[in-house]
């Protein structure tokens, strides 16, 4: 994979999960990161452990990805300490408490997942992209998933996220045309996190997606190599990253479209 020495990354949800392989991951490619989330304890440790291991600097911040203050006070802070950021990572997030219908979901629950999600991802890109505009350097990747494209009746929070945020990186990718600062959708696959582990669609589940598959993915993207795709939707484990390179997307490929119902379809 591509060295990317010299670099600055940040990745939101990174004491645990994707978001803590990444770290690692990115780190072993010679990047700078910055690692985000909400419990402070955790978050040094793991950041530490990754520092030891890899020998990279780390910075941990905590910060709340649904608080404006807190985004920009973290930005600033990881900016400050490791420079200005090549790769943020959005992959903060939480999942429906329970697999249940809409009308039975906690609407306080089913609005934070929502939230944290959507008003995370726009809160840190909109604190970080206005300075990779003004480099005219820089990749977002938006945590996506399956059910960015296909809703899961018993997770409908977690699957309106998902769609927003990948709407988003559309709308973000759009804006970016022009210049060398891209957005970018990528579906993990069902890694083994205990966010996994907690859901009952799940259990018994054993065909899990490796981590490493998601590093490499993003890594290929930090590199530059699949500048092609922003905007669109990738999926780890069914992609693959020498494939998407010699591929170039067309029309709405990879993009959320409604589908016309037949040849007379006015909206087709």
């Amino acid at each position: 994979m591509a060295d990317l020495t010299g670099q600055v990354a940040l990745v939101t949800g990174a004491s645990t999960g994707i978001g803590r392989a990444l770290v690692e991951g990115l780190a072993d490619r010679g990047m700078a990161v910055a690692g985000l989330a909400r419990g402070e304890e955790r978050l040094r440790a793991a950041m530490a452990e990754v520092a030891d291991r890899t020998g990279a600097r780390t910075f941990a911040v905590a910060a709340d990805v649904t608080d404006r203050a807190s985004v920009e006070a973290a930005t600033a802070a990881a900016v400050e300490e490791l420079g200005p950021i090549d790769l943020l990572v959005n992959n903060a997030g939480l999942i429906d408490a329970a697999e249940e219908p809409l009308w039975e979901a906690d609407p306080d629950q089913w609005w934070d997942v929502v939230t944290s999600h959507v008003k995370g991802g726009f809160l840190l890109s909109r604190a970080v992209v206005p300075w990779m505009v003004l480099r005219n350097r820089g990749r977002v990747v938006n945590i996506a998933s399956g059910m960015s494209v296909r809703a899961r009746p018993g997770y409908s929070a977690y699957s309106v996220a998902k769609t927003g945020l990948m709407r988003m990186t559309e709308a973000l990718a759009g804006a970016l045309e022009g210049s060398d600062v891209r957005a970018f959708d990528v579906a993990p696959g069902v890694v083994d996190t205990p966010m996994s582990r907690s859901m009952p669609m799940w259990q018994g589940f054993e065909d899990w997606t490796p981590p490493e598959l998601v590093v490499e993915l993003i890594v290929a993207i930090a590199a530059g190599e699949l500048d092609a795709w922003s905007g669109r939707f990738l999926r780890v484990g069914a992609d693959d990253p020498a494939t998407l390179r010699s591929v170039t997307p067309g029309d709405a490929a990879r993009q959320l479209r409604l589908r016309p119902y037949g040849d007379g379809d006015p909206l087709g």
